[in-house]
């Protein structure tokens, strides 16, 4: 039949079988066209062939672009290919026919499919590979479908096919000749490669499988030992395609994730597993021959993955894949014994290379969770170490088990370790006197750990890291002492390195865990090894461990948990660190120590320390650094000190000295001053021990010193002699002619003779800053005056004829003045400084030691400064007349233009170092204001020194500068207004030195009154024109427009500085003793109103420079309006207005509000100034008629924002307290603001206080002038704590008690009166507040909760004022009192209610009969108040007045005897103490030889105090409580020092003490746990005795029991064995029972009738009740949840909940008190009501657990251990106790032990764990479900 005939009958068999393909498996698809071809006579070509031009109808309707196919469709597309797959087999496969197929249904398939539908694309391609490989047509493939897929892949990676290019492409031979071609079909082939392309996942996943089946077949062809041609070429076929995809995958692993995952995934597998069977090939492409080996493909595979190592965290995981992939098919190899048989080269291994070894443990600690189990992974594949490889790999034989099993000589924390070993399945521990296991048992207790660290609990880690670790040290200590390397001792041809390198990948995987708990147990473990003893471990230690995460571990602050408590900046961790770095440099030479001291202080500059960190660092810099001074024999090393100088380069020196400069520079941003000392102390310990100071550049050496605080190095400082021996150490020229020299190279650097010179202002603050480093150093080496000498002639030489010089020499002069401004400025603080010192050592009654007083002897020191004096004197002449030429400059009249200005500054609005001048111009006004401060600082040091000489010369020209800058011409361009500012800023030195050395000479100037010529009234005062002239000189400036922004904030704070200067003349003159004439004064009323009301205007504007001279301004203006009329420097003053006082406060406010910093000096002159002591009088400025007035707005004001700053409140309490006390009056105003004040707390400690109070003068200044506390002395220690503000107001009303006194007295006066109102006032409020107010007045309260620590604060500050209760408000007192008193309150607030009780019953002794004795006699009183008023009974007996006493016993002792006999055991406790107290004071023993009649009282009450002498439990809580009742004395704990400063140092909260009812609680707690052990060792006797009893008797009962009705309402079964029994019957007591029962009384009898109705009656409704009770019990599930060792309420409260809802059996908790608590009941929703809830505390918890056991109960824990059984897999037993571990620290070690199993939840996410509540929840209702299906 021809094609034409059979293409009809084909045609109708293709449309039938299109709907078969639907519904035919494709199994059934041969047998079908079989029958189909014979019934039908089609020949397979016919129907192929229409099958092949149906393909498109066949697929549109089934395959759609981007949808996957269902299961219809894909039995469709199965079913179609087998169709054509067995046609092509039935019609004889040609070429031509495959290679359709191959273009006309294989690919255009395969582009059909979705992507992700693998298992479709696996059946199309495996049966089109089995028709290939049946019909041997590789060739057709060859030329087809592989170029095709191989163009397809360079197309996907953006490859052009242009020849030349890069592109992937199909290299091997070519084809051969007997191999048809026809050119059509050449062309079709070219159309339709052209067409498109398949995507880069399918084109891979199609190469993968073929190569696979080319694979399969060629192992076949070798089992067959027969080649046939074909087959030969199906092996270079094979070939050849290895070689391909090895260059493709070559190329795609260094491209992007998606083609790194195509080779990962579908490459790499079959290229791995070819080479398994091809060890080395040799393929020809385009003629050349080419070799393809394991080795090289290996070697070019590693070489990618070093690359993508360092390319990110996604090529990084990409690497650890591919290395995984490689390393599992490299064991496989090794397990087949495949090498490479075809080359001499060895086989690659990549175990060999160190780089891989060291990216392994890059990878174990990196920070990604991911990387650092596929580090894992590929660490235990690389060892061998595989689950599958366990048996063979590690642990000790059975035998040596066995022998090192017994652990009694270990600890018992040991013993668990060796336990957790054990069921963690490594080999038994060995002993460490015993031999060491093998070299490979290490790796398995190194992976051991560190899966410890990854995936266990904490309590493993606890228990079984120090001893493997010891273990490990011991291994590797002895292992390197017998000369074996690692390699030969694992048996392993790898390279893995030193083990100590590997060891500290665990401990930095330690140090950096996500568990504190477990970072803090590594740190401990580290710091604990006695490295002395592991020598060689701790030299193989990489330096790359100890700077990087060991520095950083210490750096947490986990790891200092009591760092900086009472002053001690230390911890375990920074001692055991110092150790363990001391140990670590030894085995360092000279010059790798100096490198690793470079190195570890360089840390300070790479990263971030913390307080504790940074002083970490230090101690180990310290610690190092010793080293390099002591020897190995811990002697001085003589040769090396003494050469240490020529060992040690000047660039190493001053390299080390820059690096830990820069570590004590750090502590700076930590303000405590003693944190400071101590990290500067061992920076300077640490240059002391490493650098001389003589072989360092004296710049560099002038830069490191200057980065120490002043305090510290100056005269009296702590590390004063220690810089000192340290500079004088090194030769004793060097360092000395280097410094005195400074001065010539000073002066003569930085300028060439023949140009310009020119300089800026920051140049100019350069020159000083290096000018005072060099003075400070001169004097602290200087020892004599001889030394001295060269400066001081330097001085003298270059003093003479500074004028001459030229113009061109101008910086000679400038320098010259900076070097005396250093000097003077220096001078000035060491007189300072040896003054303070001085007078330190005379207060402490100590002399001043000759070597420590200052830079030079005592002796000499006066005559040092003598000797500068008279060189001062000698050129201060020529320094005034050079000043005079250099301030012409400020009146010239020279212009500047813009283009003129340095690029600096053209075209920028200046700044305060930018002046808007010419380089010679601002050079030129440099040069004058330095002269003008040299000539004013000069002249005030002599002053100082009560020079004989006169200084007038000086004087003059400062007055006649001042008097010439005032009478200047105003200013008419922006030159002239720069030139001004330069004047005022000189000006402000100048004023500073008229002032504070004010004399009679300056008052004179002022007289003359020349300074203007203004005509003055007659009512104008001294110095009226002169601050009038410059206030206008200086606004007239400001108003013209000529300055900018920034440059008017520059003039502004020179205005004020003045000003300042000007206003404190009065005080300075007064305080010299310089009178003014007659009725003149400095300033009138109306001068000073000019002044206040520019000042009001200006603040709110005020930039934060100008802060502080404004408000000292204020504060002077102020207080000048305030003098006494009678004080000749004022005028008689007529105050301040309420109007201008708003002004003031609102203006201020806005100051206050407006800086961004709260400085303690601004805060301080704001108080003192704003609030001055005089305004406090006048009780307008506190109260209007509208309300407050302008002073109390304010105080509310500042108060309030002290309840966010700390330190303002505590400035602000200072401040108010005083000025309080000064003027009672006022006080009635405030009673809200104390109450504040009082019940104020905040953070305890303001370290940047103590910083700015230590470093900054202007801060002790101003805190000086605030006022003065009430009682200083006690108020010091608190002053930076949060008690500060409480204790300043009960030291205020302590003083103000003393003033009330004082009424009725010759003293008395309104004041008096004033204070007594206020003290009663402020009592009843607060009173009232402790009874109403919500949170003080409250009941339930947590132990150092907010609330209470309010009640606390309120009630210490009543006690302060008992003084103020009086007989017309003790009623309201006393009522108010009794409320607090009958409440419940914790014993810390109770003790203060009872000591205010006691004190106004001792004042008032009346009122005891009258109230206590009532109260006393009401025995129903909680007991908690009856204790309270028993201490307050006893303690009025002890305290009160001898003729009240007798009264008081009548009244009180009767009622206190009764409770002696009291149930409640505290309140007998508490009564018998103190009973025993009184007894003993008022009725001491009497002696038994008298006989004579005793009234039966007396004898009883003899008896009783004997009985409480002699009982041995009395005498323990005496002697609990000794010397406390002694010392307590009532009215001394009512004051302030009473209050707080008796215990401040001890206690911490509150200043507390511990009550007398605390301690008697303490006491008898710990007597009743010592009970409780009794009563348990007891209770287990008497289990013991009763096993004993005879059976016969036990029947006997049980007969009976059986005989008669049971007792009413007894549980069934063994309910009674689980609750206390309070007692027992004895067995005659038993007996007894039972015949009173038979042989009764007939009452008895007669009794037991008349209730028999009654009985049946109640029998029938505990029995119904029972039912129902048992019915309720056995509906709930056999599960017990024990979460005792849980202590947070939400995950408390949450599971009982959910036992309630899966009714479990019962929960125990640790405390059953905790379901009272609100939030528990909130969260729990009234669970606790219905589920039974057991208390099981933490110690009792075995017991329990025991016990359960007993009783048939599986015990489970839920945690995470090695044999943990995951909660699917576990099935549960039908009775369960499920115990749950604490929140973080899981199950403990010994709890575990006693478990049947535990169980786990499987996780697979990152996060490792899950909330406690939600493991029991899930844990529960999966038991729940188990039992349900059952």
């Amino acid at each position: 039949m021809d094609a034409a005939e059979s293409a009809g009958p084909a045609a109708a068999v293709v449309d039938s079988l299109s709907d078969s393909f639907r519904r035919v498996p494709p199994a059934a698809i041969p047998p079908l066209l079989d029958c189909i071809l014979a019934s039908t006579g089609t020949p397979p070509s016919a129907l192929l062939n229409s099958l092949f031009d149906s393909f498109d109808d066949f697929t549109k309707d089934v395959i759609k672009d981007g949808e996957n196919l269902d299961s219809e469709g894909r039995n469709y597309v199965a079913s179609l290919v087998c169709a054509l797959c067995h046609l092509l087999k039935k019609h004889g496969v040609t070429h031509d026919v495959l290679r359709s197929y191959v273009w006309r249904v294989f690919i255009p398939l395969m582009k059909m499919v979705h992507a992700f539908d693998c298992e479709i694309q696996n059946q199309i391609g495996d049966s089109f590979f089995e028709v290939v490989t049946e019909a041997n047509a590789w060739r057709v493939v060859e030329v087809t479908l592989v170029p095709f897929l191989l163009r397809s892949i360079s197309l996907s990676i953006g490859m052009s096919q242009k020849p030349g290019s890069h592109g992937v492409e199909w290299r091997t031979c070519s084809i051969p000749d007997d191999y048809n071609v026809t050119n059509s079909v050449i062309e079709d082939e070219k159309k339709l490669s052209c067409s498109g392309s398949l995507t880069l996942p399918l084109s891979c996943h199609i190469l993968a499988q073929l190569l696979n089946v080319a694979l399969q077949n060629a192992q076949a062809s070798k089992k067959s030992e027969m080649k046939l041609e074909n087959e030969c070429h199906e092996e270079k076929f094979t070939s050849a395609l290895l070689y391909n995809l090895c260059n493709v995958a070559e190329q795609l692993l260094l491209l992007s994730s998606e083609h790194r995952s195509c080779v990962i995934l579908l490459l790499l597998p079959i290229i791995f597993k070819a080479f398994l069977t091809y060890s080395c090939l040799k393929i020809s492409v385009h003629g050349e021959t080419n070799v393809l080996s394991r080795r090289l493909f290996s070697e070019k595979i590693w070489k990618c993955c070093r690359t993508l190592f360092f390319l990110g965290n996604l090529e990084r995981r990409d690497a650890y894949r591919v290395l995984s992939l490689y390393l599992s098919f490299s064991a496989c190899t090794e397990k087949s014994g495949h090498g490479d048989t075809n080359g001499g080269d060895k086989e690659f291994d990549i175990r060999g290379e160190k780089e891989f070894w060291d990216e392994m443990k890059r990878g174990l600690v990196d920070k990604e969770g991911f990387l650092r189990k596929q580090s894992l992974h590929i660490l235990k594949i690389a060892l061998g170490t595989n689950k599958e490889d366990q048996k063979s790999f590690g642990g000790l034989d059975k035998k040596s088990c066995e022998k090192q099993s017994d652990t009694r000589s270990l600890t018992k924390r040991e013993q668990w370790a060796v336990e957790e070993a054990r069921s963690l399945g490594v080999g038994k521990e060995c002993n460490l006197s015993e031999s060491l296991p093998d070299s490979r048992w290490k790796w398995e207790a190194f992976l051991l750990l560190y899966e410890m660290l990854e995936e266990y609990g904490t309590h493993l880690v606890e228990a079984a890291w120090n001893h493997q670790v010891s273990l490990l040290l011991h291994f590797c200590g002895s292992h390197n002492n017998s000369g074996n390397s690692d390699d030969e001792a694992s048996g392993c041809n790898v390279v893995t390195g030193e083990f100590p390198n590997w060891l500290s990948v665990l401990w930095e995987r330690g140090f950096s865990h996500d568990n504190p708990q477990v970072r803090c147990l590594i740190m401990e473990s580290f710091l604990g090894i006695e490295w002395e003893n592991y020598r060689s471990c701790a030299k193989a230690l990489p330096e790359s461990f100890v700077l990087g995460p060991f520095i950083q571990g210490l750096n947490d602050p986990v790891h200092h948990k009591n760092f900086g408590l009472k002053g001690a900046y230390s911890s375990a961790a920074i001692e055991g660190a110092t150790k363990f770095l001391y140990q670590y440099t030894g085995h360092l030479n000279a010059r790798t120590r100096m490198e690793f001291l470079r190195n570890i202080s360089s840390l300070a500059k790479q990263q971030s320390f913390g307080r504790a960190g940074l002083m970490a660092l230090s101690e180990c810099i310290a610690s190092a650094a010793r080293r390099i001074v002591v020897g190995e024999n811990g002697f001085l090393d003589k040769d090396r000190v003494e050469h240490s100088e020529e060992d040690l380069p000047h660039s190493d020196g001053a390299d080390i000295l820059d690096v830990l400069r820069y570590v004590a520079e750090s502590c700076k941003q930590h303000f405590n001053p003693n944190y400071r000392l101590q990290v500067c102390g061992k920076i300077l310990e640490a240059a002391a021990s490493v650098v001389c100071s003589g072989a360092v550049p004296l710049e560099m050496l002038l830069h490191f010193i200057s980065m120490f605080p002043r305090e510290f190095i100056d005269i009296g400082g702590p590390l004063h002699m220690k810089i000192k021996e340290w500079l004088l150490g090194s030769p004793k020229t060097k360092i000395l002619d280097s410094l005195l020299d400074f001065p010539r190279r000073f002066i003569n650097s930085c300028h060439s003779l023949g140009t310009a010179f020119t300089c800026d202002d920051e140049e100019l603050a350069a020159w000083e800053y290096e000018a005072r480093r060099w003075a400070m150093v001169l004097f602290l080496v200087a020892n004599n005056e001889n030394q001295l000498e060269s400066v001081l002639m330097f001085i003298k030489t270059h003093g003479i004829d500074i004028c001459n010089q030229s113009n061109n020499s101008n910086w000679l002069a400038l320098k010259y003045l900076i070097l005396l401004l250093s000097l003077v400025l220096e001078l000035q603080e060491l007189q300072g400084k040896t003054a303070e010192f001085s007078s330190n050592f005379g207060v402490k009654s100590t002399p001043v030691p000759l070597d420590t007083a200052g830079p030079l002897n005592n002796r000499q020191t006066l005559e040092e400064y003598k000797k500068f004096l008279c060189f001062f004197l000698s050129i201060l002449e020529d320094l005034v007349a050079y000043a005079k030429v250099s301030c012409s400059i400020f009146w010239s009249s020279c212009e500047v233009a813009d283009k003129d200005l340095p690029g600096s500054v053209r075209g920028k609005l200046g700044g305060p170092s930018q002046r808007r001048l010419s380089s010679s111009i601002t050079t030129a006004v440099l040069q004058a204001i330095t002269s003008v401060k040299a000539v004013a600082s000069i002249s005030l040091w002599c002053a100082q020194m009560r020079t004989e000489a006169s200084l007038n010369i000086c004087l003059d020209f400062l007055w006649d500068f001042l008097r010439r800058t005032l009478s200047a011409s105003a200013c008419n361009s922006m030159t002239g207004a720069e030139l001004s500012i330069a004047a005022y800023e000189a000006l402000a030195s100048a004023l500073r030195t008229l002032v504070s050395a004010f004399s009679p000479h300056i008052l004179n100037i002022i007289w003359r009154k020349d300074l203007t010529h203004v005509q003055l009234s007659e009512e104008e005062q001294l110095l009226d024109s002169l601050v009038i002239t410059f206030l206008h000189k200086i606004n007239t400036i400001l108003a013209v427009g000529f300055l900018t922004r920034t440059r008017r904030a520059v003039l502004i704070n020179w205005k004020w500085r003045c000003l300042e200067s000007l206003l404190s003349m009065p005080c300075n003159a007064c305080k010299d003793g310089v009178q003014v004439k007659g009725q003149e004064c400095f300033f009138s009323d109306d001068a000073l109103r000019q002044i206040l009301v520019d000042l009001v205007e200006s603040l709110e504007n005020a930039a934060e420079d100008s802060v502080l001279p404004m408000l000292r301004s204020l504060r002077l203006v102020l207080g000048l309006f305030a003098s006494s009329r009678l004080d000749s420097a004022v005028s008689p003053s007529v105050g301040v207005d309420t109007q201008m006082m708003w002004q003031l406060v609102r203006s201020s406010w806005v100051l206050h509000v407006n800086c961004n910093k709260r400085r303690v000096a601004a805060i301080s002159a704001l108080l003192s100034s704003v609030l001055h002591p005089s305004l406090f009088k006048d009780e307008r400025m506190h109260v209007t008629e509208s309300g407050c007035g302008p002073l109390k707005w304010f105080v509310e004001m500042v108060l309030e924002e002290g309840t966010k700053s700390p330190r303002t409140i505590r400035l602000a309490a200072l401040h108010l307290t005083g000025v309080w006390l000064s003027n009672p009056t006022t006080l009635k105003y405030y009673i809200k603001e104390l109450k504040l004040l009082t019940l104020h707390g905040s953070v305890a400690f303001d370290e940047d206080f103590e910083s700015e109070m230590t470093e900054n003068n202007d801060a002790k200044l101003e805190v000086s002038l605030l006022a003065k506390s009430p009682d200083a002395e006690l108020t010091e220690a608190f002053i930076n704590t949060e008690l500060y503000a409480r204790v300043s107001v009960a030291v205020l009303f302590c003083k103000l008690a003393d003033m009330a006194e004082k009424i009725g007295s010759t003293e008395e006066n309104t004041n008096c009166h004033a204070a007594l109102d206020a003290g009663k006032l402020f009592l009843l409020e607060l009173l009232d507040a402790v009874v109403n107010d919500k949170d003080l007045a409250k009941e339930l309260y947590k132990k150092y909760s907010a609330i209470h620590r309010r009640k606390i604060r309120a009630w210490q500050m009543i006690c302060a004022l008992t003084r103020f209760v009086s007989q017309d408000i003790v009623g309201q007192v006393t009522g108010s009192l009794h409320i607090c008193l009958y409440c419940n309150n914790l014993p810390a607030v109770r003790q203060y209610l009872e000591t205010f009780a006691i004190n106004v019953y001792l004042k008032f002794p009346s009122l005891v009969r009258e109230q206590l004795v009532p109260i006393l006699r009401d025995h129903n009183a909680r007991p908690q108040a009856l204790s309270s008023y028993v201490f307050i009974a006893a303690n009025i007996l002890l305290h009160t007045s001898n003729d009240v006493r007798l009264r008081h016993l009548e009244d009180l002792l009767p009622p206190i005897i009764p409770l002696l006999t009291s149930h409640h055991h505290s309140l007998r406790g508490f009564t018998q103490l103190l009973v025993y107290k009184v007894l003993q004071k008022l009725f001491p023993p009497a002696g038994h030889g008298v006989s004579e009649y005793i009234p039966l009282e007396k004898k009883c009450f003899m008896d009783l105090q004997e009985y409480l002498i002699k009982n041995q439990d009395c005498a323990r809580l005496r002697s609990s409580m000794e010397g406390y009742l002694d010392a307590y004395d009532p009215k001394v704990s009512a004051t302030p020092s009473g209050i707080f400063v008796n215990r401040v140092e001890e206690l911490e909260f509150e200043c507390v003490p511990t009550s007398v009812m605390e301690q008697v609680l303490g006491f008898l707690n710990d007597v009743r746990g010592d009970l409780r052990c009794s009563m348990a060792k007891d209770l287990v006797a008497i289990k013991n005795e009763s096993l004993r009893i005879d059976e016969d008797s036990n029947r006997q009962e049980v007969s009976y029991s059986t005989n008669n009705e049971p007792f009413l309402g007894q549980p069934p079964g063994d309910a009674l064995t689980n609750f206390q029994k309070k007692f027992t019957l004895a067995k005659h007591e038993k007996q007894d029972s039972l015949l009173s029962l038979f042989l009764g009384l007939d009452e008895t009898n007669k009794l037991l009738s008349e209730m028999e109705q009654e009985d049946h009656l109640v029998n029938h409704m505990f029995r119904t009740r029972i039912e129902t009770m048992d019915k309720i019990r056995a509906s709930r599930q056999n599960i017990i949840l024990v979460a005792s060792l849980l202590d947070r309420i939400p995950n408390l409260a949450g599971l009982a909940r959910t036992c309630e809802v899966f009714k479990a059996s019962g929960l125990a908790i640790a405390d059953t008190n905790i379901i009272r608590d609100k939030q528990f009941q909130l969260i729990s929703v009234t669970a606790e009501k219905w589920v039974p809830i057991i208390e099981v505390p933490v110690r009792s918890l075995k017991g329990f657990l025991d016990k359960k056991k007993r009783e048939g109960f599986s015990i489970l824990g839920l945690e995470q251990t090695a044999n943990s059984v995951p909660l699917d897999q576990y099935a549960f037993p039908a009775n369960t106790v499920l115990v749950l571990g604490r929140e973080k620290e899981g199950i403990p070690v010994d709890i575990i032990h006693i478990l049947d199993a535990c169980i786990e939840i499987p996780q697979l996410g990152v996060v490792r764990s899950l909330n406690v509540h939600v493991s029991g929840a899930i844990a529960l209702w999966e038991y729940t479900r188990q039992q349900r299906s059952k």
